[in-house]
């Protein structure tokens, strides 16, 4: 008989977050959907400051729901950016993604 252990069996039962491809350096991944003000009031932010955006609405690629909810807690929340390092942030404003990128 063979035993095993809850590490194990959890292991087991997580499936795969498959996230985004990451950006390249100096740009950044933000997950959104169409009907999000904060999105697009960040968005809009990104660009005024230059900063190249690869925006991907999960209403329209809903593979990306699960690493939307994994990387805030379970809660489906957007934006959620996606740093070059593979680093997440949800909703940060303009001075947060330009520090991370520096």
């Amino acid at each position: 008989m063979s035993t095993t252990s809850a590490e194990e069996n959890s292991s087991r039962n997580e499936k795969s977050i498959t996230g985004p491809d990451l950006p390249p350096a100096g740009q950044i991944v933000m997950l959104t959907t169409q009907w999000c003000g904060y999105c697009r009031r960040l968005k809009n932010q990104l660009g005024s400051a230059d900063i190249p955006v690869i925006e991907i609405d999960i209403e329209q690629q809903p593979e990306l729901v699960d690493f939307v909810e994994h990387a805030n807690g379970g809660n489906r929340t957007v934006p959620t950016v996606v740093f070059p390092d593979g680093s997440t942030a949800t909703n940060p404003s303009l001075a947060e993604v330009q520090a991370r990128l520096d």
